[in-house]
């Protein structure tokens, strides 16, 4: 209650103060019948008992007409509630205040919703009117939390290991590759700027200048359309340092999620497991695990090997061909036949695998397109490979080996929602499990033009140490000192040991990536000026808060977001200007047809 002239919130009043007299500001959150209202603010509630006599005729008549979620300030004397009348679910629910003098401060009109978390409020209209969704008590809480818990990293970093906070630009010029990026005019023709989509080069810049430790709580830019649950500019924790390894990186982000974990979610563990590219896609079919729960990939490729199958034989003659399986527990009893139809389609249609599925009889059979070609031996063999019990329902996938694990890997995720929506709980909605994902490959083949290589991360990131010499020779089968941190299945951050030679840097640009390395000259010549080994890594911290506080969306943890399309609905951005606004920066607007009868209209 520094500096304000209220004497109290109104979530801090308890039995000892009663007999005081308070002053509380908040919104009437509720009014009855002229008798009592309660009072809301950041902190709580607190009932407010309307006074009867005709001495305070003019209070009652001013807090009996306000409207709900007026402003009021009132002043009055905490008094214990009656016997029989204290409410154990509120804080203040053993007190009350008779109100003495209320002003009302504004009052507020008609409510296009309810200020109340129970309200299904549509998300549109929630954006809209966004200043009156933050008076719900979860967004509060939400945004109070990622305050102390971005306290607590600088703490951590600044405070305890001597980081420095450092500010970096956000008008920028365009990088290559990795994703796209928004475009500022300049005043000079054909000139633009780019927001940048992370402060990349830029802490790069500040090791060869010698700061050492960079952190920056950074805001980021990325134009990638019409995305669900990304956001066009979001929040990274960006860390970099000199003269660190891989392990030293991995033991700052463990120690620094630690100190900066709230209390009320339980403790962490570390260090956090770790786990390589190829075991997470072999074993869950996907770069981001979540290892909360089981059903992880089985390899039956060479017990199959034995058999007569003819599209198993098909998919084992082929280079990294492969046949592999995940089974899902009780699937006979709790998903229908159409679920079963839907994940096969889905594998279909996302990733054209066929699948097979193998029903675990309560005789302890199996029912399977498949039986026919294996024998009663084979039969018990396979159930003891995937250790199937009865109800269980196998599916099956045979093909090449990254194909066959996304699709299985999907359909891991896929039939465990499906479970979970049919009551069996597989994911421990109050556990966090963190993963380290390492030695990822350091380029992948171009989807529009596999012959061609793109960096998997970014061009700035190293060669493994062991795979240096292979970067000359056979680049495809270079692994990177790339790590990413996982979080039940969730990827919250990302980073790497860098390039610090010059010379290696440019290789990889202009004969890997086939880049035009003139636009990172000044980082190239910066390398050149006894740039330290060094590395870093982003968290994603709007991600990592919604994790932590279970928000459906990564909209639920901050203040003012765009919609689904990049959209802020609230102020109705982005706007038209006209175009003499837009003649000092050299640029005209060509109206698609449909657009120019719409404005004329």
């Amino acid at each position: 209650n520094s500096f304000v002239t209220r004497t109290n919130t109104c979530g801090e009043l308890r039995s000892a103060h009663v007999g005081q007299e308070v002053t509380l500001y908040g919104w009437i959150q509720y009014q009855r019948q002229g008798l009592f209202l309660v009072l809301r603010d950041f902190q709580g509630l607190t009932q407010i008992i309307i006074p009867q006599d005709e001495a305070h005729a003019h209070v009652k008549k001013l807090l009996s007409n306000a409207p709900v979620e007026s402003v009021v300030r009132v002043t009055g004397i905490v008094t214990p509630r009656p016997p029989g009348q204290e409410n154990p679910k509120m804080p203040t629910g053993d007190i009350e205040v008779k109100a003495e003098t209320a002003e009302v401060l504004n009052s507020c009109k008609k409510l296009p919703f309810e200020i109340k978390d129970f309200i299904k409020k549509s998300e549109a209209l929630r954006m809209q009117y966004r200043y009156l969704d933050l008076r719900s008590f979860q967004l509060q809480y939400n945004l109070r939390l990622r305050s102390q818990i971005v306290m607590r990293m600088r703490e951590y970093l600044c405070n305890l290991h001597g980081f420095v906070d450092v500010e970096t630009p956000t008008l920028f010029k365009r990088t290559p590759g990795g994703a796209k990026e928004f475009l500022v005019p300049s005043r000079e023709a054909g000139k633009f700027y780019s927001l940048p989509q992370s402060p990349q080069q830029f802490k790069q810049l500040l090791m060869v200048g010698g700061l050492d430790r960079y952190f920056q709580v950074a805001r980021c830019y990325r134009d990638e359309g019409s995305r669900p649950d990304r956001q066009p500019e979001f929040t990274q924790i960006d860390i970099e340092m000199s003269f660190v390894d891989q392990a030293g990186i991995q033991r700052l982000i463990e120690g620094l999620l630690q100190y900066s974990w709230p209390e009320e979610r339980g403790s962490i563990t570390t260090p956090f497991p770790s786990m390589t590219y190829e075991e997470a896609l072999a074993n869950y079919g996907t770069d981001k695990p979540d290892t909360r729960f089981g059903m992880k990939i089985a390899d039956i490729g060479d017990f199959l090997r034995r058999s007569d199958i003819q599209f198993v034989q098909d998919a084992l003659s082929y280079p990294r061909g492969t046949v592999k399986a995940i089974c899902i527990p009780q699937g006979a009893r709790y998903l229908k036949n159409k679920d079963l139809e839907s994940l096969k389609e889905s594998a279909k249609s996302q990733f054209n695998q066929e699948i097979m599925e193998i029903i675990c009889r309560p005789d302890g059979s199996l029912k399977s397109l498949l039986t026919k070609f294996l024998g009663e031996k084979q039969q018990s063999e396979l159930i003891r490979a995937l250790n199937m019990q009865v109800d269980d329902v196998v599916l099956l996938a045979a093909g090449e080996h990254k194909r066959v694990c996304s699709a299985l890997g999907s359909l891991r995720l896929e039939s465990a929602d499906l479970l979970e929506a049919a009551g069996l709980v597989l994911r421990d909605p109050t556990a966090f499990h963190f993963l380290w994902v390492v030695d990822f490959p350091l380029f992948l083949p171009k989807e529009e033009n596999p012959t061609e290589l793109e960096s998997a991360h970014h061009p700035f990131t190293a060669p493994h140490p062991s795979d240096t010499s292979l970067l000359y020779s056979d680049p495809t089968k270079v692994r990177s000192q790339h790590y990413d941190l996982v979080l039940n299945g969730n990827e919250v951050g990302g980073g790497s040991i860098r390039i610090h030679s010059a010379e290696q840097q440019r290789f990889v640009l202009e004969k890997v990536l086939k880049e035009d390395s003139e636009v990172l000259s000044h980082l190239l010549e910066a390398l050149e000026f006894g740039a330290p080994p060094h590395g870093g890594i982003a968290l994603g911290l709007d991600r990592l808060i919604s994790l932590i506080v279970d928000a459906p969306s990564i909209r639920d943890v901050i203040a003012f977001p765009k919609s689904f399309r990049g959209r802020d609905l609230m102020g109705s951005a982005p706007d038209y200007v006209t175009p003499e606004e837009l003649e000092p920066y050299h640029i005209q607007v060509s109206w698609p047809l449909a657009e120019k009868e719409a404005k004329k209209n």
